[in-house]
C-alpha cells in the first residue's frame, strides 16, 4: 500500500476536463477520484500546473494522450509529494518537486513517474518550478541532445519570447552559444535580448534568413512553425548545420530541396516529447539536474513567467495563450 501523509489524501478533486474537441470553451470543471500511485510512481498534491501548446493541441483533439496515461490535459506541475508507490526509494512524502507528467496536471492530485520528477531548485518558488519541466525536457533534448549545440556556435531560435523560447535563449546563452532569436513585436524582440539573445529579429519587419546568413549562417536552428519555414530555415543555416522541428504551427508538410542538405550536409530532425518512453524522460531527467539545475540554483538560468489564472479560468489561460500576447509561461494556481 502507499504511503500517504498523516492529513489523509481525500477521495475526489477538483479537475478541469475536455468535454468534446473544441476551443477553450470546452475546458470544464469537474470532480474526479484521486490517483493513487502505482509501482515507480508518486502522487503530488499540486500547487502550480504549467500551460503549453500540447494541452490546447489536445484540448482540439490533435494530441491524443498516450496509452494508459490521464485523458485529463496538463504535462507540468509543481507541488508536495503525498503518496509513494512500490519500489521508489528516491522521494519521500512531503518533498517539493517540479515533474514532468504524462497528463492530469490540471488537478490537485496527479500521478506520474518518480524518475520524472525534480527537486525544486534552491531560491525557486513553487510558482516557478511549474515552469520548469515541459521546456526544460524539451530544449535540453532537441537542442543539446537532438541538435548537439556546442559552445561558440550561431543558435537561432523561433519564437524567441515563448516558454520554449526564453528558456532556450537562456540555456544557449549559458553555455556559450551566439544566439539569435525570432519573435513577432518590438516589446518581444527586448524580451529576448533581456534574458541573452545577442540579436533579436522582430519577422514582421526582418528577413531572419538575410540577418543570420550574414553573420554566417545558423549552425542549429530550433523551429516550431513549420510550413513555408522549412525552406526559408534551410536557407539560413551554415553549412553542416542542422534544424530540429519540435512543432508545426504552420503546417507540418513543405517541400524539401535534397540537394541542398546534400551539398551542405544540413540535418534535419525533429521530436515530440510526450510519445517517448519512461526511461528516455529519467534520463533526460538525470542530466537537467546535474547540468541545468545548478545554473537555476545559482541565479544564471530562470522561467520567464507571463501570468497566473486559478484553475477554474482554464478556458481564459488557453485563450490568452492561443493570442500569443504573452512573453513566457502561463501558470493555473491550484493553491487555496
Amino acid at each position: 500500500m502507499p504511503k500517504t501523509m498523516p492529513d489523509t489524501m481525500p477521495d475526489t478533486m477538483n479537475v478541469i476536463e475536455i468535454t468534446q474537441p473544441g476551443g477553450p470553451e470546452v475546458l470544464r470543471a469537474a470532480t474526479r477520484p484521486v490517483p493513487l500511485p502505482g509501482a515507480g510512481q508518486v502522487v503530488i498534491r499540486v500547487a502550480y500546473a504549467g500551460v503549453n501548446r500540447p494541452d490546447a493541441l489536445q484540448r482540439a483533439g490533435a494530441y491524443a494522450p498516450p496509452p494508459g496515461a490521464s485523458d485529463l490535459p496538463g504535462l507540468e506541475a509543481s507541488g508536495i509529494i503525498v503518496a509513494i508507490g512500490p519500489g521508489v526509494d528516491r522521494w519521500r512524502v512531503g518533498d517539493a518537486v517540479c515533474a514532468l507528467l504524462p497528463g492530469g496536471g490540471y488537478a490537485e492530485y496527479v500521478a506520474t513517474p518518480a524518475a520524472h520528477c525534480l527537486p525544486v531548485p534552491d531560491g525557486l518558488s513553487l510558482q516557478q518550478a511549474a515552469c520548469l519541466p515541459e521546456t526544460f525536457f524539451t530544449v535540453w533534448s532537441n537542442v543539446f541532445i537532438r541538435g548537439g549545440l556546442q559552445a561558440g556556435e550561431r543558435f537561432l531560435v523561433h519564437g524567441g519570447s515563448s516558454g520554449i523560447g526564453t528558456t532556450a535563449i537562456q540555456l544557449a546563452n549559458a553555455f556559450g552559444a551566439r544566439v539569435f532569436a525570432t519573435a513577432g513585436s518590438d516589446a518581444k524582440c527586448a524580451a529576448c535580448v533581456a534574458v541573452g539573445a545577442e540579436v533579436a529579429i522582430n519577422y514582421r519587419d526582418q528577413d531572419f534568413v538575410e540577418v543570420v546568413r550574414a553573420q554566417g549562417g545558423a549552425d542549429l536552428i530550433l523551429d516550431m512553425v513549420g510550413g513555408a519555414y522549412l525552406q526559408r530555415n534551410i536557407k539560413a543555416l551554415a553549412d553542416d548545420g542542422r534544424l530540429v522541428q519540435i512543432a508545426f504551427l504552420q503546417g507540418a508538410k513543405a517541400e524539401v530541396n535534397f540537394a541542398q542538405m546534400m551539398v551542405r550536409r544540413l540535418t534535419l530532425t525533429g521530436s515530440t516529447l510526450r510519445p517517448q518512453s519512461d526511461l528516455a524522460k529519467a534520463r533526460i531527467a538525470e542530466a537537467l539536474l546535474a547540468q541545468v539545475w545548478p545554473l537555476l540554483q545559482a541565479g544564471r538560468v530562470a522561467p520567464v513567467i507571463d501570468s497566473e489564472f486559478p484553475l477554474a479560468d482554464a478556458a481564459a489561460a488557453h485563450a490568452h495563450m492561443e493570442s500569443s500576447s504573452h512573453i513566457g509561461k502561463i501558470v493555473l494556481c491550484l493553491r487555496s
